[in-house]
C-alpha cells in the first residue's frame, strides 16, 4: 500500500463539503428515516442494459440484469448499507456497473434488512438467490460453473459469508468473490484505520448501530457467517477480488482479509485506492472506474 494512500484525495474534500446530506450518518434507526434510507428508487440510469426485470424468488424480490450477448456468467450482487439501509433500487448504479464491466448477468437481491429482520435473516436470503442462480443459469443462458458473488461493505460481508457457507457443497461451486470495502470483523476489532479515518463517510456510532441491529440482541461475535474473519479458515474459498479505499475506516479489516485468505491459500486480488473514503464506488467518484475495470477483468478471468 501506498504510503500517501491514507491522504484524503483533494477532489473527494471538496466532493464532501459540497455534498453534506450524502454524509451525515443516521441519527438513529427509526421508521420513517429507515423509510427513506430505504428507497425504491435510485438515480437515472447510469448505464443501458439490455434488459432490466424485476422478479421473486423465493419471497425475495430480485432485479436481473441482461445483456443481449450471451453473458459471461452471473454474479448474485447484494447491496451495501449496513445491513440497515439500501435497496436494489439505490443500488441500481452499483449493478449496472457490474454487469457493464463483467459481461455478465447480474441478480441484485433486496434482502432482508434489520432492525426488523436480524441476522441470519438477510444472509439467508443471499444464499437462498445464490442456489436459485445456479440452479437458473442455464435459462439465464450462461454456465452454472460460471457464478460469482459480489457486494459492497455489508454487501461485502453477505458475499464473503455467502462463500464459507457454500465452500465444499458438491452441487455449487462459486466461481469467484467481489468484496468492496467488506465489513468482516466485530464492532470493537482495533484496526487502526477504524480510528485513522473515523467520521470521514461513516464513524463508529453509525458502525455500532448497525452492527447491533444486525445482531438483533445475540451475540454474533464469534459467528463466521455474521464475521468472516471469525472463520477457523479460510482455505477452499474461490479466488477473491478485494477492494477498499485508502481513507475508509473499513480500510484495514477488508486487507487483513484479503491477506488471511492468501495465507491459506486463495488466489487474492488485493486493491486499495488511494484517498478513497468509504462508499467511493457507491457515489460513482472518479476513482470509481478503474476499480470496475479491475472487477471486470477479474470476472472475466475466473469466468473462463
Amino acid at each position: 500500500m501506498a504510503l500517501d494512500a491514507g491522504v484524503l484525495d483533494p477532489w473527494v474534500v471538496d466532493w464532501i463539503a459540497a455534498n453534506p446530506m450524502f454524509v451525515t450518518p443516521l441519527p438513529d434507526l427509526s421508521p420513517e428515516l429507515l423509510e427513506l434510507a430505504r428507497s425504491p428508487i435510485g438515480g437515472p440510469p447510469t448505464r443501458e442494459i439490455a434488459k432490466v426485470t424485476d422478479d421473486i424468488v423465493d419471497g425475495i424480490p430480485v432485479r436481473i440484469y441482461e445483456h443481449d450477448a450471451a453473458p459471461t456468467g452471473i454474479v448474485v450482487y447484494f447491496h451495501g448499507g449496513g445491513f440497515c439501509i439500501g435497496s436494489i433500487g439505490l443500488m441500481d448504479n452499483v449493478a449496472r456497473e457490474l454487469a457493464h464491466c463483467s459481461g455478465a448477468t447480474v441478480v441484485s437481491v433486496e434482502y432482508r434488512l434489520a432492525p426488523e429482520h436480524p441476522f441470519p435473516a438477510g444472509f439467508d436470503d443471499c444464499v437462498a438467490v445464490t442456489q436459485w442462480a445456479f440452479a437458473n443459469a442455464v435459462r439465464l443462458g450462461a454456465d452454472p460453473e460460471r457464478v460469482a458473488v459480489a457486494g459492497e461493505s455489508a454487501g461485502g460481508n453477505l458475499s464473503a459469508a455467502v462463500a464459507l457457507r457454500l465452500r465444499g457443497a458438491s452441487d455449487v461451486a462459486l466461481a469467484g468473490q467481489v468484496l468492496i470495502y467488506p465489513v468482516v470483523d466485530g464492532r470493537d476489532a482495533p484496526y487502526p484505520s477504524r480510528t485513522e479515518f473515523d467520521g470521514i463517510v461513516i464513524g463508529a456510532q453509525t458502525r455500532h448501530m448497525f452492527h447491533d441491529a444486525y445482531a438483533g440482541g445475540n451475540d454474533i461475535d464469534h459467528d463466521p457467517f455474521a464475521l468472516p474473519m471469525q472463520a477457523d479458515s479460510l482455505a477452499g474459498l474461490p479466488p477473491a477480488i478485494v477492494v477498499v479505499g485508502g481513507c475508509d475506516p473499513l480500510r484495514d479489516e477488508g486487507l487483513a482479509y484479503a491477506e488471511r485468505m492468501r495465507g491459506d491459500g486463495v488466489a487474492v486480488e488485493a486493491r486499495c485506492s488511494a484517498g478513497q473514503p468509504h462508499g467511493f464506488v457507491n457515489f460513482g467518484f472518479p476513482a470509481a472506474a478503474d476499480v470496475f475495470a479491475s472487477i471486470g477483468a477479474f470476472l472475466r478471468s475466473v469466468f473462463t
